[in-house]
């Protein structure tokens, strides 16, 4: 059986069977990968805490017919303490896990550009002082554009027009001018748009300045848009305090 190793975050557990789970990780080189971790539940494990959901680790993998198998784990490093101890944190820091999953629906397709993203995410979320809400804003905003479907904020996505776009058109795929507007389309606050322009620029600078009632509304129209372009709630987001 051919053995391969690379690192990753994991972003799930299952059980399987009586001491076994199903691990399903966000490796840096392989993409995602579900791999059975044998006798983690029992007490002498030698695997410990080191396959949790936010665990960074260093794995030796060899590969199955339907799942491949973990015969080595490595902690990188564990994003899950600062998280698991608040919980507005832990809620982002979950969404961020179900989000990584949704982005990757392809076993072992390389995705590098959302594995950095996703450790970059759990980094600020466990060591900054940034709401909790605005990291994972960020997060979700900057995975989209990974994916291609980053929102258009500064032009109409329609026509192009530069000024006057009072409307926010998830199918349109961002801002619109009065005449492109479709019906349905949201009516945001100046604010909460210049809000998404930074989260999705990193300026935090504005994003931490901003109003809070602002910033609930920004967090509305993220959830919304990235829901729209999954096609699949993000079930984890009901839980993420946004009041």
């Amino acid at each position: 059986m051919q053995l391969y190793r690379d690192d990753g975050v994991v972003l799930r557990t299952q059980k399987l069977g009586e001491a076994d789970h199903i691990i399903t990780v966000l490796a840096r080189k392989t993409g995602k990968v579900r791999a059975v971790a044998k006798g983690v539940r029992r007490t002498r494990s030698r695997f410990g805490a080191r396959l949790e959901p936010f665990t960074h680790v260093d794995l030796l993998l060899y590969q199955g017919r339907s799942l491949d198998t973990i015969t080595q784990a490595e902690v990188i490093r564990s994003y899950g303490a600062p998280l698991t101890a608040d919980y507005p944190r832990y809620t982002a820091g979950v969404a961020m896990l179900e989000t990584a999953e949704r982005f990757t629906p392809e076993e072992k397709e390389p995705t590098l550009r959302q594995f950095l993203l996703l450790i970059g995410g759990l980094r600020t979320l466990g060591e900054s002082d940034h709401d909790p809400r605005l990291v994972l804003d960020a997060y979700l905003l900057r995975s989209l554009a990974v994916a291609g479907y980053a929102p258009v904020l500064d032009e109409c996505a329609r026509c192009g027009r530069k000024d006057r776009l009072p409307a926010f058109a998830i199918p349109a795929g961002g801002v619109v001018c009065a005449n492109c507007r479709p019906p349905g389309a949201a009516s945001p606050g100046p604010a909460a748009v210049a809000l998404m322009t930074a989260l999705l620029r990193g300026d935090w600078g504005t994003a931490d300045q901003t109003e809070r009632r602002h910033q609930i509304e920004c967090s509305g129209l993220v959830a919304a848009y990235l829901q729209w372009h999954l096609e699949h709630s993000i079930r984890s987001l009901r839980h993420v305090e946004r009041v």
